[in-house]
């Protein structure tokens, strides 16, 4: 046992436990990408210990033009990994006090990390939701493009993978603009929900300091201090529900990545992908692989391992702060990411496909996709109740599936033959576009109602 101990203290843990113990307590590999805010909270934190009195203004301008400085430094060559400073914080204080010595230890008045670091991440994900909301906007406007193109373009609508009644392509995707359009409310509530401000809870208590909350919840654009010392330091909900809305973005757009698999492969054929998108095979020159979709669609998954991380985390804590909390960054980190590249890879692909809407026209023609039309004929002109009609077009389905016709192309004679109440007005509903054009109920498929949607989406938008 001491020899395999021994091995495992090798290399770079060649310091045995106090190495491992080093790097295992170090977070700033990960939450150096929280300099801005860490910056930003620092001045906010700074101007209101000198505007109370409890630095002085001399103190306090020093350290602002300070932090100006350790900003630059930040934007020019990034934070360093120190592991010997092991966190962000320390590295920001560290900076400063280099930067203008002593005074710098005035910084932390009033103040502890446990509070320094709920603010600065609530500030991260309070801009994460920003960035994801404007790519998401970025991606409804594509939507309403392409949408507005194909408003009238006939496509089968599938159930169970299986072509059920025609729709325009332009509602097809319209459906997604919908979904896009929940999960910007997801998001949006997930920030109003966090836009409270942690800093002056310091390590769990309060302070005894007479500080001026409100003044730095409205400095760094918080509505105002949050409400309770304790729960301040200690939960990360606005983590967690970020991390919720993320998942169910990610899940639209799986879904949408997963139709573009499909459609892109030979037997449907309703797509075909630019190079920008897609990759050829090693060995088989004639491929052109989804590969953008079907990475989008296994970012998915990533994204709900990164929500079920953070959930596991933070189930069994105590109040207030235990060091398990480190480890909320990550998560969140990585699933920002993923779904940023999600985003635009999606974006792209909307963009710039070539929907081949004849093979659309063809499949949606074949399926017998206007059979509900038939019922609902015999239904409202023939007066025949709906279990009898269904029954009815059940055998006008197997009429021309076996003639190998679409509907509309059978003999007015062989529909008579399985009953008499059909006559010549059939027809004007069993064409795929007169199918589309009758569905204009609102939110429907119909090409005018498609229209009306693109209009009321830009409108609130």
């Amino acid at each position: 046992m001491s020899d395999q101990s021994n091995a495992m203290w090798g290399g770079r843990f060649a310091e045995g436990p106090a190495a491992v113990m080093r790097e295992i307590n170090a977070s700033i590999p990960f939450d150096k990408r929280l300099w801005r805010q860490d910056v930003a909270g620092s001045k906010a934190h700074v101007a209101m210990l000198g505007r109370q009195g409890i630095v002085s203004a001399a103190d306090a301008a020093a350290i602002g033009a300070g932090l100006d400085q350790v900003a630059a430094q930040y934007q020019a060559d990034g934070p360093a990994e120190d592991l010997a400073l092991e966190d962000i914080h320390m590295q920001t204080e560290a900076r400063l006090s280099a930067a203008i010595g002593e005074a710098a230890g005035r910084l932390h008045t009033a103040r502890s990390r446990n509070d320094q670091v709920a603010t600065d991440f609530k500030l991260w994900v309070r801009d994460a939701i920003d960035e994801v909301d404007a790519a998401l906007a970025g991606f409804q406007r594509a939507l309403l493009a392409r949408a507005e193109e194909h408003a009238a373009s006939v496509m089968p609508g599938f159930t169970h993978l299986q072509s059920a009644q025609p729709v325009t392509l332009g509602h097809h995707l319209m459906a997604y603009h919908e979904m896009i359009a929940r999960d910007r409310g997801r998001f949006a509530d997930a920030r109003a929900r966090a836009n409270l401000c942690p800093l002056g809870s310091a390590a769990l208590a309060g302070t005894g300091f007479p500080i001026d909350r409100e003044m730095t919840a409205a400095a760094l654009g918080f509505d105002g201090p949050t409400r309770n010392s304790l729960d301040a330091v200690s939960d990360r909900d606005f983590a967690i529900e970020y991390l919720t809305s993320a998942v169910q973005c990610s899940l639209h757009l799986s879904r949408l990545a997963e139709e573009i698999v499909l459609w892109a492969s030979q037997p449907f054929g309703f797509v075909s992908l630019s190079d920008q998108w897609s990759t050829g095979s090693s060995i088989m020159p004639q491929k052109r692989n989804p590969d953008a979709a079907e990475l989008v669609r296994g970012h998915s998954g990533r994204i709900l391992g990164c929500l079920t991380s953070l959930m596991v985390t933070m189930k069994g804590l105590p109040l207030a702060y235990s060091k398990d909390m480190q480890d909320d960054k990550p998560p969140v980190f990585e699933a920002h990411d993923l779904l940023g590249l999600a985003v635009a890879a999606m974006t792209g692909m909307v963009e710039s496909t070539l929907f081949r809407t004849d093979r659309m026209r063809a499949a949606a023609e074949a399926g017998f996709a206007t059979a509900t039309d038939l019922a609902d004929w015999l239904v409202r002109v023939a007066d025949i109740p709906f279990r009898e009609a269904h029954h009815i077009t059940g055998k006008v389905v197997r009429l021309a599936e076996a003639q190998g016709v679409a509907l509309d192309r059978l003999a007015l004679a062989d529909m008579r033959a399985i009953d008499e109440r059909i006559d010549e007005r059939v027809f004007d509903v069993l064409s795929v576009d007169a199918s589309v054009a009758a569905r204009a109920s609102f939110g429907g498929t119909a090409p005018e109602r498609v229209r009306a949607a693109i209009a009321a989406a830009r409108e609130s938008m």
